[in-house]
């Protein structure tokens, strides 16, 4: 069942539910905020405090990051991930593949307010397959005259019982980024966070898993040479209005990417695709 809904305040949003998963989609941003395989916690983290107002972006679920990733390195003062997380984007399509499967694409295309930033003509969709596992593409054609680069990120937010006891695996020997104090480092072991964590992984294996307890969470990255995986732990989770004291617990995100030097240049009408595929095992 696809349904369409909106908050008090008008805040639209697409409600899925299907024989093995439900959804909660958010028309600004293509904002996938909720995802949950039946008889299964909830695969996404969604902040307590966070934002469902128009020109806000939301804490938590699969923020798209689009034009460019974290700053724009041209004019820092631009909004942080580009302008895509807070547009509205059109439903194009809507589709029960079958019983199991629900299949959603949204569409993004340049308006005054995305030239103002970012003077560049382009087409981007995100197709999103709801099932037993779930699958999110982000694909981006230039439809200008001249090249352009970006850097972009399906931004998920995963949700875990306590960050002190996940373990991540698969990117033992990876060169990384360490954004906190600008230098460069390799992995030595798996991923455990007992403190803030800001990090680009280059070259990662093309699954990823999250251990959380009895929980393993399996991600496949395709058309990405970068991870980012961040947590802001005490001190950063303050500062943040959209963000309770203790949310850092309960989250960490593992974020397929295009970030630093893995940015992409397009010609004209070539087109770029951004993959990852989730499940719960």
């Amino acid at each position: 069942m696809i349904t369409h809904k909106q908050l008090d305040n008008g805040f639209k949003y697409i409600e899925i539910k299907n024989k093995e998963a439900e959804a909660k989609i958010a028309l600004q941003g293509a904002h996938l905020f909720h995802y949950k395989v039946k008889d299964k916690p909830s695969l996404l983290w969604l902040s307590q405090a966070a934002y469902f107002e128009e020109g806000k972006a939301i804490r938590g679920g699969i923020p798209i990051c689009f034009p460019w990733f974290g700053k724009n390195k041209d004019n820092p003062s631009l909004p942080q991930h580009g302008f895509a997380r807070t547009q509205l984007w059109a439903v194009i399509s809507e589709e029960e593949k079958d019983d199991s499967t629900t299949y959603i694409r949204l569409q993004l295309t340049p308006n005054a307010h995305t030239l103002a930033q970012w003077n560049y003509l382009f087409d981007v969709t995100l197709d999103i397959l709801i099932g037993e596992a779930l699958s999110i593409a982000l694909s981006v054609t230039n439809t200008d005259i001249k090249p352009f680069e970006i850097s972009t990120a399906l931004h998920t937010y995963f949700s875990v019982s306590d960050i002190e006891t996940v373990l991540i695996k698969g990117l033992d020997g990876r060169n990384y980024y360490d954004a906190l104090d600008e230098k460069n480092y390799i992995q030595r072991g798996d991923i455990l966070i007992q403190e803030e964590v800001d990090r680009v992984y280059f070259y990662p294996s093309e699954t990823i898993d999250l251990f959380d307890g009895d929980t393993k969470v399996k991600l496949q990255q395709e058309g990405s040479n970068s991870l980012v995986v961040w947590n802001p732990w005490i001190e950063k989770s303050k500062q943040m209005n959209d963000m309770t004291a203790d949310g850092y617990r309960s989250m960490v995100c593992l974020e397929t990417s295009n970030a630093r030097e893995d940015s992409k240049v397009l010609n004209p009408n070539d087109t770029y695709v951004l993959k990852a595929i989730v499940q719960t095992l």
